[in-house]
């Protein structure tokens, strides 16, 4: 699904990526972890063809950047990111919202089947949001816009979805509430590879079977999430003393020196 061989991407004299090597294999679910700054939205815009690594070699689909058209490789992944969610005017309907992701557009501009619509009904009910069909995006609140635009990505059948922090300013009930519908959909049949963008360590759900942890521009570890969340990679990883708990098969973190000030 994805090849990565030695991949730098230097801008204005600084590596934003250093040497990265990175293989998904199809049926993987990968979580990408880091902290703001450690090159993951870099790594997402060379994933999707929007930036040419300075040195290195990028295969997707086994297609070589390069040597392939970047904007039919683009069809056949999907991405949630807010960049895309932006852009999306109050006024369009749920149903028009997912409807236009058969054509990769903002805003649907082209003549639909009843096939299309059944198909955009079918992906907003696996995704709990048939009920937004005739509502107005902007009534929508933050957690259902992410459900609609999911439900959106999965209209043109893609190969990868990829998922940009897609928790990123929800409150607890509603992150734990989208957390189970994307577990649901990593269950499904028509499930594509996943590849989750998070710098929470508690979003990254058993379905999420392989971690690459990101740190200034470098791979720090990669690998079977199960052997990557534990207290001596992460405490590492993070660069202070970190206490892990597991709990519903997820992993939840604090910082140990904040623990121990509030036992004292």
């Amino acid at each position: 699904m994805i090849q990565m061989r030695n991949v730098t991407v230097t801008k204005n004299k600084k590596d934003i990526l250093k040497n990265i090597n990175w293989q998904v294999e199809e049926g993987q679910h990968w979580s990408i972890l880091g902290l703001n700054g450690s090159g993951k939205t870099t790594l997402l815009n060379v994933i999707n063809g929007y930036l040419h690594p300075t040195t290195g070699q990028v295969e997707v689909f086994g297609e070589s950047f390069g040597k392939t058209y970047i904007p039919d490789l683009r069809k056949q992944m999907g991405l949630v990111s807010s960049s895309i969610q932006q852009q999306i005017q109050d006024f369009e309907s749920g149903l028009s919202i997912v409807l236009s992701g058969k054509f990769a557009s903002i805003g649907l501009w082209e003549e639909v089947e009843l096939a299309d619509v059944e198909l955009a009904q079918h992906y907003m009910k696996l995704l709990n949001c048939d009920h937004f069909q005739d509502r107005e995006y902007g009534t929508l609140s933050q957690g259902e816009r992410q459900r609609v635009l999911i439900a959106r990505a999965l209209m043109a059948k893609p190969k990868l979805l990829i998922l940009d922090e897609p928790c990123n300013g929800l409150d607890i009930i509603t992150r734990e509430e989208l957390l189970s519908i994307i577990d649901h959909l990593s269950k499904s049949n028509e499930c594509p590879t996943l590849i989750y963008v998070t710098h929470h360590v508690e979003e990254v759900l058993p379905c999420f079977t392989h971690s690459l942890l990101l740190k200034d521009g470098e791979t720090f570890e990669q690998g079977l999430s199960k052997d990557l969340l534990n207290e001596e990679t992460l405490s590492n990883f993070y660069e202070r003393p970190i206490s892990v708990q597991k709990e519903q098969n997820r992993t939840w973190i604090a910082l140990k020196e904040i623990v121990e000030q509030k036992m004292r």
